[in-house]
């Protein structure tokens, strides 16, 4: 949804900024996951560089740190001086729900937009958002806009900020901030990976979502909501998942103004997290990851592959917003197992 000079907290989202990354190792590298010592050097790096659900965090001694720390804006408001100390703990955390590090294979089947010869590719794949700090944040301003700009009970969560007002401004700025602490989080996971494993990378992608940009549409600036959408202007490279027994893509986008320049953010559920606790079997999920050749190392039943619309189905449907350009296979899959959402 697109706004002119004003935002709308609840629209962009509690977890602000949450985001994809995917680091894709040399040529070949998916014998890996032929050789068993191999893939279990994967398992122990990623159990051991990684910290998932709510509140998750580093101890005191074991800290992670990246530039963002030292950005001038946590000095901008009061509330952001007070988050500045659990940007530091949860610097490098996954939070729960959806979120995910996986380790797979990432097949590409003809030169394109990657810059990448057709082949397998070892290929590490996070997704998580702002944490703590942009809970914290979108509550405190949805609370605001809903004060400021009252709607019918049904409505209130479409309430919003002017960006000329201080209030607005604040929460622009705080959104922002976020969203660089979101791109840290993941630069900070895959950095401690790559060092683990003594591989480098040879291409990056990450995609925001559940997040609010300002942009030239109609001739008019506006500023375009995507809670739930990921940008998809024409030629930009980002990143579509599935589910932990479903592919992912790398996609292009196609720059479709009648859809905002933007694609969905992901499969999509089809049940609720309570729908699939209380309706899928342990055992056929367990059965459904097999047969497909994937590890599930931790995530919650309300996860559960069954949970989620079939990707290509989804993808389908978007033919006129992105293009596939490369495909990623699940192999060992790391989510939060507490059962609970942030966003």
């Amino acid at each position: 949804m697109a706004l002119e000079n004003a935002v709308a907290p609840y629209m962009v989202g509690v977890d602000i900024a949450c985001r994809m990354m995917m680091s894709i190792y040399p040529r070949f590298s998916d014998v890996i996951f032929q050789n068993e010592s191999k893939t279990d050097k994967v398992r122990k790096v990623m159990r051991e560089e990684t910290r998932f659900g709510i509140g998750a965090s580093f101890g005191k001694y074991e800290r992670r740190t990246h530039d963002v720390l030292d950005d001038p804006d946590w000095e901008a408001t009061r509330l952001l001086k007070h988050l500045k100390d659990k940007a530091y703990a949860q610097l490098g955390t996954s939070g729960t729900g959806n979120h995910f590090v996986d380790a797979g294979i990432l097949r590409v089947d003809e030169a394109n937009a990657l810059g990448l010869k057709p082949g397998a590719y070892f290929a590490l794949m996070t997704h998580s958002g702002s944490r703590g700090v942009g809970a914290k944040i979108a509550n405190q301003y949805s609370r605001l806009a809903q004060e400021r700009s009252p709607l019918p009970r049904e409505l209130r969560h479409l309430a919003w900020l002017s960006l000329d007002t201080e209030a607005g401004q604040e929460y622009w700025i705080s959104m922002n901030l976020a969203g660089r602490f979101a791109s840290a989080c993941h630069h900070t996971i895959h950095r401690a990976l790559a060092k683990r494993l003594g591989m480098k990378p040879v291409v990056q992608v990450e995609n925001h979502h559940n997040f609010a940009w300002k942009e030239r549409w109609q001739g008019k600036d506006v500023y375009v909501h995507r809670k739930g959408a990921t940008p998809a202007h024409a030629g930009v490279l980002g990143i579509i998942p599935g589910s932990q027994g479903h592919n992912s893509y790398l996609v292009r986008g196609l720059g479709n103004e009648a859809a905002l320049n933007s694609a969905s953010h992901g499969a999509g559920r089809q049940m609720s997290r309570t729908q699939a606790k209380q309706s899928i079997p342990r055992k056929a999920r367990d059965t459904w990851l097999r047969e497909r050749g994937i590890e599930l190392m931790a995530g919650g039943m309300d996860e559960a592959p069954q949970a989620y619309k079939d990707i290509h189905e989804v993808l389908a449907l978007q033919t006129d917003l992105v293009e596939p350009v490369a495909t990623f296979q699940p192999r060992l899959v790391l989510m939060a197992d507490d059962g609970k959402s942030e966003g």
